[in-house]
């Protein structure tokens, strides 16, 4: 009798040994509890550009999806595995240029399918991106646009020695990429894209010029294709217009940087800004392996090469000249580094950081329009000075300048105060 008793207490205590257990092993490996939960779709986004429809899904987890397409009327279906949807489609911006609008259902076996109808036939490219700097997992959809693609190649034709100097305008970031955030929610991409704007409507106001804009809207833009667009409407000169931000939020002042010539970057700084800037594909989604270097250092003569580097110097000098007018200014000298977006080495080429959107004052300035008005002006008058030093460009005769463009001479000879310093 005394024997059995033993052997019921030896096991009370193995089975409470062998719980205890299993409680430890389900801390350490959750992810076997949570196999079979759905993932969730926590946030839907849509951003339209002018050649396709980007839409973007906010994952809890990874998952197993299918893509296709269905005719008559056209549709693009997407089944995805084991996956629960918490975002409410009807907040999207539809219908858009591209699609009328968003279905969804669940199926018995857990399968949730996404109908999107589309308002064309269009080429649908998709792919996930895991978790970086911020975001979670994501699965990214383009609808891209094939008759949109194919007229902006046609658009982009040889030209003759008597047509409009042409600057490409690049409002930096955009759509998924919101680039730099201030203390009070203000996004880089925003900021960026007022001031291109209204630059681009002081270029095209002036006999001789011509400005195109990159990024005309909220959407994202690769740096690979922001480069190409450049070169497709052969450009003759690049600015690529940004705003800064760091820990320290005293930090304040406009900085202009040009592409450093082979090698790496001797300013720590630069390099540090350089690789932050270079970081946007990764932010705004592009497939893995669709960035590329034009390796444009291979072709190029060196005496083309160094002219480009030498005209985008005198440049990014004339910038600085002129940004000192209208506020602080971080580095009196332009700075050089690797930023890809300047890869275009047949072109003159500049990036400006604006400002340092991390510091509250300044975070406050960058979104006045008058502030703003002023930021493009002084790149327009260091363009229109850059073009007629390198003899591209005549004096315009005062009657066509139009409001509220200053006399040419005091583009030249800059002597107005800064009341912003």
């Amino acid at each position: 009798m005394m024997t059995v008793t033993v052997s019921i207490g030896a096991m009370a205590i193995r089975n409470t040994i062998l719980t205890c257990w299993c409680a430890v092993l389900l801390l350490i490996f959750p992810v076997m509890a949570s196999a079979a939960e759905n993932t969730v779709v926590r946030d839907v986004r849509l951003w339209t550009a002018p050649d396709h429809t980007r839409l973007v899904f906010d994952l809890s987890n990874t998952m197993n999806y299918k893509l296709f397409r269905l005719h008559n009327p056209e549709r693009i279906v997407i089944d995805m595995d084991k996956v629960t949807l918490k975002s409410d489609l009807k907040k999207l911006p539809l219908p858009d240029p591209v699609i009328k609008e968003i279905r969804h259902g669940t199926s018995a076996s857990k399968v949730m399918r996404l109908v999107i109808d589309v308002k064309e036939k269009v080429q649908p490219r998709s792919f996930l991106l895991k978790p970086m700097k911020g975001k979670p997992h994501r699965l990214v959809v383009d609808l891209m646009r094939p008759d949109k693609v194919k007229q902006s190649v046609k658009s982009s034709q040889p030209r003759n020695s008597k047509q409009d100097l042409i600057i490409a305008v690049d409002a930096g970031h955009g759509g998924e990429d919101p680039g730099a955030s201030g203390p009070h929610k203000v996004r880089e991409k925003n900021i960026t894209l007022a001031v291109a704007k209204k630059l681009a409507e002081k270029i095209n106001a002036y006999p001789g010029l011509k400005a195109v804009l990159i990024r005309e809207g909220d959407y994202f833009v690769s740096l690979k294709n922001r480069v190409l667009a450049a070169r497709k409407m052969r450009a003759d000169l690049m600015i690529s217009i940004h705003a800064d931000a760091i820990d320290v939020r005293s930090v304040k002042g406009a900085s202009v940087y040009t592409l450093s010539e082979r090698g790496a970057t001797p300013d720590r700084a630069a390099k540090a800004l350089a690789e932050k800037e270079n970081a946007s594909d990764e932010v705004g989604g592009v497939v893995s392996g669709q960035i590329s270097d034009p390796l444009v250092n291979l072709i190029l003569g060196d005496m083309l090469r160094r002219s480009s580097l030498n005209s985008s110097q005198l440049m990014a000098e004339e910038v600085l000249s002129r940004l000192k007018n209208v506020g602080p200014i971080k580095y009196d000298q332009p700075k050089h580094a690797r930023f890809y977006v300047l890869k275009a080495m047949e072109i003159p080429s500049v990036l400006v950081e604006l400002d340092f959107i991390s510091n509250p004052q300044r975070e406050k300035k960058l979104t006045n329009a008058r502030h703003q008005q002023r930021l493009a002006t002084a790149l327009f008058d260091a363009s229109v000075v850059f073009f007629r030093k390198m003899g591209r460009l005549k004096q315009a005769k005062s009657e066509y300048l139009q409001p509220p463009y200053r006399p040419m001479v005091s583009m030249i000879n800059p002597t107005t105060s800064n009341p912003d310093s």
